[in-house]
């Protein structure tokens, strides 16, 4: 009884002299990154790591991992995920009129491929950008699912109630099995109202896409949810905000820590960062308080990952 006692008490304090309760240990084993830009995105890719979802601590003392070669060589919004082929997958907006996109793949997030220039807008002469592109794969179709915001001037009769004139953006997308060929463009969200920075989720089976409704007249500037059984959609029709009254926001991504969702969103012209989060994508709680982001973070992505890929991104300088 005596040596059972003992062991007990050598294994609680290893858990206290490494830092960690037992406890602490058992919430320690996901580890999430928060991909992001700072500026005008012109320096390039920046990480940050969290254990928890709500304190993130900038990954390379906050130097840019990857930098813009392509297009107008911005890196802004930038959305990474790993799909099944165990390789992570970058898109992200080039320039402020680009009519296409980034995209770079990477095995470690430190060492990547050529950068691509995608024209996916290339076939619409008006179009005036590609913004925040996201890239979600498709298990039905076995294909990823790229789509990001256009504003095309001359589409939409919602036009008129843009808060910028001509900026009625709605959703596109393509998708691609190879990164070699793509789609042919189409038309892939169409809420009635100027739409941008969407992101898809998985829950329960069904799909959910969180996004900002841009329109300026009365203010909106706020998040929505539409749902599919899809990732290709179609959507229904979106829900009614779910942001911090009164608060400009765009950017959203989410993540699912333990029995609650998560979205991020960047708050913009508070100049900070906020997050909600829900069981049901009915109810919400703002927990913005107990985020701490690096400084200057700007709209990006969140994604699991494992232990090995932040230890390498940790010797990182």
């Amino acid at each position: 009884m005596r040596l059972l006692v003992t062991l007990t008490m050598a294994i609680l304090l290893m858990g206290v002299v490494s830092g960690e309760t037992v406890d602490e240990a058992e919430t320690n084993e996901e580890i999430y990154l928060f991909t992001s830009f700072r500026g005008n995105g012109g320096d390039g890719l920046h990480l940050a790591y969290s254990r928890d979802g709500l304190q993130w601590m900038p990954l390379k003392g906050d130097k840019p991992f990857l930098k813009p070669m392509v297009g107008g060589k911005l890196m802004r919004d930038p959305c990474i995920i790993q799909g099944p082929d165990g390789l992570f997958h970058m898109v992200w907006t080039t320039s402020w009129t680009d009519k296409g996109i980034g995209i770079a793949h990477s095995e470690d997030l430190i060492n990547w491929s050529e950068q691509k220039f995608v024209p996916v807008m290339k076939h619409e002469p008006t179009a005036r950008n590609c913004w925040a592109p996201e890239i979600t794969w498709d298990p039905d179709g076995k294909q990823y699912v790229i789509y990001w915001a256009t504003a095309l001037p001359n589409k939409f009769k919602e036009i008129a109630k843009s808060a910028d004139a001509g900026l009625n953006h709605r959703m596109y997308c393509t998708t691609t099995k190879d990164f070699k060929s793509y789609t042919k463009t189409r038309l892939f969200y169409n809420p009635g109202f100027t739409v941008i920075d969407s992101t898809i989720i998985n829950v329960q089976d069904r799909y959910v896409m969180i996004t900002k409704d841009e329109t300026g007249h009365p203010p909106a500037k706020n998040l929505h949810i539409a749902t599919s059984d899809k990732v290709t959609g179609p959507w229904e029709k979106a829900s009614e905000p779910f942001s911090p009254k009164g608060l400009w926001v765009e950017g959203a991504t989410a993540l699912k820590i333990g029995k609650y969702w998560y979205v991020y969103f960047d708050a913009y012209r508070a100049h900070r960062y906020g997050v909600m989060r829900t069981k049901d994508f009915k109810s919400w709680e703002d927990v913005s308080e107990e985020l701490k982001v690096p400084k200057g973070m700007r709209h990006g992505t969140v994604l699991s990952t494992s232990h090995d890929i932040l230890d390498e991104l940790l010797k990182q300088e």
